[in-house]
């Protein structure tokens, strides 16, 4: 049976930050949203809270902003290889996150089979943001659910791949977890652990183990 890697973004693809973050800092908005990621972090806001806000910081986003800080951000290397490896062993690889969808689903291009983030709306914005559409931990398990019966696989074929709170719930809903650069959130939970900056290595752990 194949399976399904599930990937998140903010702190396991990119290392040491978040899609937001990097959006930010091409509009000098670091400070203030570095602000959000706290409030986050500590549950003093929850998702539809911090995309309304992070949102509303953003009114002179353009597409040649996002694009900037997609190319420029510091992601783990050999993402590329760790998918086409996937792909070429006849399993699928997806990417869940928080973050919006704008910037996430840039990585399809990369070989993601599908990538799924928190729904904005078109940049640059002339539209609020709909809660319905922020995505949260306990809906990286609805999507993954999702997508097992799209690929035809089930929860005992999925390898989740994260580093925080945001991914307890898919932690705890699959057999096979990797926590990535993880924080205290995920100490006891994932199956394997990984600390460094080459995704390769990560996936090295669970390649060849069903």
């Amino acid at each position: 049976m194949a399976r399904l890697h599930l990937f998140d973004l903010d702190g396991t693809l990119l290392h040491g930050t978040s899609a937001p973050m990097e959006i930010s800092r091409q509009l000098g908005l670091e400070a203030e949203t570095m602000v959000l990621e706290r409030e986050i972090s500590a549950g003093l806001i929850g998702p539809p809270e911090y995309a309304a806000r992070v949102h509303a910081l953003w009114v002179d986003l353009t597409e040649d902003h996002v694009a900037t800080a997609f190319e420029g951000a510091p992601w783990l290397a050999r993402i590329r290889e760790v998918w086409a490896q996937i792909r070429g062993q006849g399993e699928y690889c997806a990417v869940v996150s928080l973050s919006p969808s704008f910037f996430v689903e840039r990585l399809t291009a990369w070989g993601a089979h599908a990538a799924y983030g928190s729904r904005f709306p078109a940049v640059p914005f002339t539209e609020p943001v709909d809660p319905a559409g922020v995505l949260s931990a306990a809906a990286k398990v609805r999507i993954a659910d999702r997508l097992c019966d799209e690929f035809g696989v089930t929860r005992a074929d999925c390898v989740a791949y994260g580093d925080s709170l945001s991914d307890k719930d898919l932690f705890g809903a699959v057999p096979v977890s990797v926590a990535v650069n993880a924080d205290r959130h995920l100490a006891g939970l994932a199956t394997h652990s990984y600390m460094g900056m080459d995704l390769w290595e990560a996936y090295e752990l669970v390649r060849s183990s069903r």
